[in-house]
């Protein structure tokens, strides 16, 4: 069993996505420790990108700071590495085609493996396109995690059958960000993704409150949450992981209740 299927082994999965080097990768790692005190069964790192198109406003502003602070991809691998001494829950990265190949596919997934990065989710490469990433990932067998969103109901047969780690479930159409309703027929695309693979399925884009997290958790294997998490950084900066921390931990509460 790899460390991503651990993450659903124990109950419903609460995932956690942090911007690296907002406002610095010190806070960022203090910040990814917070969470898991407070419950997190996997984290997910994002590696800043200068057009991060499946963002939403409070995650591109985190990028542009981290962006400005001189954050590199290199720096981010240090980061995992010195976090590895004592985190041992799940970590996939978060970011961009253009991150990945501009760093070399291969050099970049050696160092995934290097770092102790569990997989990568790279949210625009279409599924069709995946095969100029994934052979490298199988090749150390990292994750390429596979995005479903709610205009993919004739490719999900095809994309869980493939799927690797877990498959991220978008619950709504549009950029990441915090929303007051989710309305998207998750249990019918869960439903689809099970009769075509036993592998766990997360909801994320848009989770914000606990009694969101669990119901998505209820249809599905887990709950992803990023726009609330990088809102709450931006707020506290260097101050955040106590509030990250709290955070976690009551969505992680609500989950169980």
């Amino acid at each position: 069993m790899n460390r991503i299927s651990s993450a659903f082994q124990n109950g419903k999965a609460f995932i956690a996505f942090i911007t690296c080097g907002d406002p610095d990768l010190g806070t960022s790692a203090a910040c990814v420790r917070a969470a898991v005190k407070g419950g997190a069964d996997l984290i997910e790192l994002g590696i800043p990108f200068s057009d991060p198109t499946a963002e939403g406003p409070v995650i591109q502003a985190a990028n542009e700071r981290a962006l400005k602070g001189g954050v590199t991809t290199d720096r981010i691998f240090e980061m995992v590495k010195e976090l590895r001494r004592d985190v041992t829950v799940p970590i996939v990265f978060m970011t961009y085609a253009n991150v990945v190949y501009s760093y070399g596919i291969e050099r970049f997934c050696d160092r995934c493996v290097e770092t102790g990065i569990d997989g990568m989710i790279l949210p625009d490469v279409p599924f069709e396109e995946k095969e100029e990433f994934a052979p490298a990932c199988r090749a150390r067998e990292l994750s390429f995690i596979s995005l479903i969103a709610p205009t993919s109901a004739h490719r999900v047969a095809m994309i869980a059958q493939e799927a690797e780690g877990f498959l991220y479930i978008v619950s709504s159409m549009g950029v990441t960000g915090v929303r007051n309703e989710i309305t998207t027929d998750i249990g019918g695309m869960v439903k689809l993704v099970r009769q075509n693979a036993s592998i766990p399925c997360a909801v994320g884009f848009g989770i914000s409150t606990p009694a969101q997290a669990k119901k998505m958790a209820g249809l599905s294997d887990g709950a992803i949450v990023g726009s609330a998490i990088v809102r709450l950084i931006a707020e506290h900066g260097k101050n955040s992981p106590q509030y990250v921390y709290e955070y976690v931990k009551s969505m992680k509460e609500g989950m169980r209740a």
